[in-house]
């Protein structure tokens, strides 16, 4: 019997690159944050397994961060003032209570004292039970000033990418058609290398949501020392070719940006995420010119404050052939010549 090999079926990968096609249905939030975060949440987590303080502490803001150090500190000195308090009015013996604003305020003053051990001797406990409260406050205020120092030095010292990307993104003439895109810039001083960017278009399609990664003009930029315009055209091949600003809005479109790259001050892989939904992306727009004229030392730049301006596409950028003017910045911006 001559057995016939059977041909392997290849089945398509999924597109939604780990978001789902049952996320980001109708009437739901969008998918992703303008600053990077995600809106899809995991319930149903046990508490001790979703509670990560440390995580928590790294990522938030600075002001949110200083705001609970700084309720931290004060709940925690109210506490142990109330201790002391509860163990008698001659717990804590030395400057009366009237000339440090009553017996609380002198409790808690006290233990600011105790607590960040400066100790400055007028007011003391009295007393087994002050002492051992006093004991354990000094242990307490040990351990938290270990604590609040490593996760100050994480925070300094986590390499994170600080990029600014446009407010608007534009679909604009490109080659003789149109094209979608953004801009994006590095908001610090230091070098990003190797920056790379993917682009996930993402829309309803009947009752699911569906996903393509985008082709991009160029996904790959080794250096980036100014601004990166990043384009997908918009051809017969392209999920967006014969949409309109209302088909976006019909299929809730929402465009997912992930963007990654070196920084080379840490050799540390970096990345940053965004999105765009149908009211941040105008149609026959173009980005202005970003690049200051060089000035005299030869020296390129940009003026970052207009990273987000547009202006209307005239009707000469429709009909251009040849590459478009994201590439070509610098003419009738070279310095004269000595």
């Amino acid at each position: 019997m001559t057995t016939v090999p059977t041909q392997a079926v290849e089945v398509e990968e999924p597109k939604d690159l780990g978001l789902g096609s049952v996320v980001g249905g109708a009437n739901e939030k969008r998918l992703l944050n303008r600053d990077g975060t995600f809106n899809p949440r995991r319930r149903g987590l046990p508490f001790l397994s979703s509670l990560s303080v440390y995580h928590y502490m790294l990522t938030i803001g600075w002001p949110r961060f200083y705001a609970i150090i700084l309720g931290g500190y004060v709940a925690a000195n109210a506490v142990f003032a109330m201790m002391y308090l509860a163990l008698g009015a001659d717990s804590l013996i030395g400057e009366k209570p009237s000339a440090m604003g009553g017996a609380f305020w002198r409790a808690f003053f006290f233990s600011v004292e105790s607590l960040s051990t400066i100790g400055y001797g007028n007011v003391t406990p009295n007393g087994m039970p002050a002492h051992f409260v006093m004991t354990l406050e000094s242990l307490v205020g040990l351990l938290g000033l270990a604590l609040g120092t490593g996760i100050l030095f994480a925070r300094f010292s986590r390499p994170t990418a600080a990029l600014l990307f446009s407010d608007k993104a534009v679909v604009a003439p490109y080659h003789g058609m149109t094209a979608f895109m953004f801009r994006v810039t590095n908001s610090r001083t230091n070098q990003l290398v190797e920056l790379e960017a993917k682009v996930l278009f993402s829309r309803i399609e009947g009752t699911v949501r569906k996903y393509d990664q985008l082709t991009l003009e160029r996904s790959r930029v080794t250096f980036f020392p100014l601004s990166w315009t990043v384009v997908h055209p918009i051809n017969e091949k392209s999920p967006m070719f014969g949409m309109t600003h209302e088909d976006f809005v019909a299929k809730d479109a929402e465009f997912l940006i992930l963007l990654t790259g070196t920084d080379e001050t840490f050799s540390t892989t970096v990345h940053a995420r965004s999105s765009y939904k149908p009211d941040e992306i105008v149609f026959g727009y173009r980005f202005v010119n970003i690049y200051n004229p060089i000035d005299e030392e030869g020296v390129v730049s940009i003026d970052v404050h207009k990273l987000s301006d547009v202006e209307i596409a005239d009707e000469n950028d429709w009909s251009e052939t040849t590459t478009w003017h994201h590439t070509g910045h610098f003419a009738g911006y070279s310095p004269r010549k000595r």
